[in-house]
């Protein structure tokens, strides 16, 4: 994914929906007309651009066009969090988990997780 496809607040709502599955514009517009408000024009432009980005592609079915992502969740989470690290905590991994540890954020479950996550990225490493 290039760093210029970055998804922008407002095109998390498409990507979610269309990560569950390929929509068409009118299913689309149906859903998140209720649950954001958005109207339909809004919603075109932004699938337009989301387009135009290479975020979202699309098949054509008669006169109805399918969309689905070009993207998958991973990548497009996997830049956030590097982005996230960058611009919050100077790319430092223990700068956020001491944020969050700091801030009693963490959970048992959370903590036990995060022990299994990084024994397992040890291993990886011998």
């Amino acid at each position: 994914m290039d760093k210029h496809q970055t998804v922008t607040h407002g095109e998390w709502p498409i990507m979610e929906l269309l990560w569950e599955s390929p929509k068409t514009l009118m299913e689309l517009v149906a859903i998140l007309t209720e649950q954001m408000g958005w109207s339909k024009s809004t919603i075109t432009t932004m699938v337009r651009r989301m387009d135009d980005k290479g975020l979202i592609t699309f098949h054509t079915e008669g006169r109805t066009k399918i969309f689905r992502p070009s993207v998958s969740r991973a990548e497009v989470t996997a830049q956030e969090t590097t982005s996230l690290l960058e611009r919050a905590y100077n790319g430092s991994i223990g700068l956020l988990v001491s944020a969050m540890a700091h801030r009693n954020d963490l959970t048992k479950a959370d903590i036990d997780e995060l022990y299994a996550i990084l024994k397992e990225a040890e291993e990886r490493t011998k």
